[in-house]
C-alpha cells in the first residue's frame, strides 16, 4: 500500500485531502500541531526542528520507512511573521528534502499554495507574510523539482477561494466557474500525487478566478 503524509491533514482543506487518499487506497499518515486533533504525528512547524522531528516520526508510524508520498498542506495565515515562513515555506522545504532521500522508486511532493501568488504582485502594494511564504514555496516548487528529478516528483495546487480569502486583503468575489470546494482540491491532489510523468507543474483550483 503507497503511503502519504499529509500535514495539516485533520482540519478544513487537509481533512478532505486526507479523506480523499484514504478512499483511494492510500495509506493516509496525518499530522497536526495540537495534540488533540487526533492526527498520527504531533508535530510543530513553526519550530526549528518541528520538521526534522514531524519527518522521523512519520516514518516509524510508516514501519520505518520513508513514505512515498507528501502534501505540504499546514499553513499559518496570521501572527508572527517568522511563524508563517516556518511553517508554510521553511517547513516544507526542509519535509521535501528529506524525502528526496528516498532509497526505493520515486516519490512524489504536493505543495498547497494559494491562487493570488499566480498573479504578479500589485504594484505599490504592500506584501503580507502569508503571501511572501506562498510565493516562496511557488518558487520552491519548481526549484525542487529539477533539482531532484528522477528521484522525486514536485507539483503544486493553487487554491482559492475555499477557505477565507487572505492574500493582498483582496476579498474573494464570484468566479467563472463557481467558488471552489476542499473536495476540488482533494481530487487534484489526487490526481498529482499518482501523475507519473509530472513534475514542476502548478494547478489553480480557484474557479478561475487566477484568470480575472
Amino acid at each position: 500500500m503507497r503511503s502519504v503524509v499529509v500535514t495539516g491533514g485533520t482540519t478544513r482543506m487537509g481533512l478532505a485531502i486526507s479523506r480523499r487518499l484514504g478512499a483511494a487506497g492510500w495509506r493516509v499518515i496525518t499530522t497536526s500541531h495540537r495534540a488533540d486533533a487526533g492526527a498520527d504525528v504531533v508535530a510543530d512547524l513553526s519550530e526549528p526542528a518541528g520538521a526534522a522531528h514531524l519527518f522521523a516520526a512519520a516514518c516509524a508510524a510508516n514501519g520505518g520507512a520513508v513514505p512515498d508520498a507528501l502534501v505540504n498542506n499546514a499553513a499559518l495565515f496570521s501572527g508572527d511573521a517568522a511563524a508563517i515562513e516556518s511553517v508554510n515555506a521553511v517547513s516544507p522545504e526542509k519535509l521535501t528534502v528529506m524525502m528526496a532521500g528516498r532509497e526505493e522508486g520515486t516519490g512524489a511532493v504536493v505543495n498547497v499554495l494559494d491562487s493570488c501568488v499566480l498573479a504578479a504582485a500589485r504594484p505599490g502594494a504592500e506584501e503580507g507574510a502569508y503571501e511572501a511564504s506562498k510565493r516562496r514555496l511557488l518558487a520552491y516548487t519548481a526549484k525542487s523539482a529539477a533539482m531532484f528529478a528522477g528521484s522525486l516528483r514536485v507539483n503544486a495546487v493553487a487554491p482559492g477561494p475555499v477557505l477565507a480569502p487572505v492574500c493582498g486583503g483582496v476579498a474573494a468575489g464570484e468566479t467563472p466557474l463557481g467558488r471552489p470546494s476542499a473536495e476540488d482540491v482533494a481530487r487534484a491532489v489526487e490526481f498529482l500525487l499518482s501523475a507519473e510523468r509530472t513534475s514542476g507543474c502548478t494547478i489553480p483550483v480557484d474557479g478561475g478566478q487566477s484568470l480575472l
